[in-house]
């Protein structure tokens, strides 16, 4: 009777966490817009991006153009949507360090606001 207590704490401490730390994450993205809305944001991280994608279609066209052997028309083009998506992402996910950063601070201190709060709960501090 005692273990499923124990589990039922465990389980109700780790709702808890992730609940606060996406409350956390909620209040950093929050502090980081500073009252815009999220969506032009991201909208002019991602055409910032395109750059990258750009370089990384190039970069999958060159390996067609520098190779012995000639591959296929498909191959090439399969190798230059991967360098192109790969380029985005790298760019994109650059681009918005910033905000990542911000939503990670917050979760980090509404995380360890909760670990603190259940530590003083199993550890009282009786000062009488």
């Amino acid at each position: 009777m005692s273990s499923e207590k124990t589990v039922e704490q465990y389980l109700h401490y780790g709702r808890s966490l992730v609940a606060s730390g996406s409350e956390g994450m909620k209040a950093g993205r929050q502090a980081y817009l500073n009252g815009k809305p999220l969506g032009p944001v991201l909208s002019e991280k991602a055409r910032a991006s395109l750059g990258l994608a750009a370089v990384g279609a190039c970069a999958g066209l060159v390996q067609y153009m520098v190779s012995c052997r000639r591959r296929r028309v498909p191959a090439s083009l399969a190798l230059s949507a991967a360098g192109s998506v790969i380029g985005f992402v790298a760019g994109f996910a650059w681009k918005t360090r910033d905000l990542t950063g911000s939503m990670l601070q917050g979760a980090s201190r509404a995380i360890e606001t909760t670990r603190d709060e259940h530590w003083l709960e199993t550890h009282p501090i009786d000062y009488a």
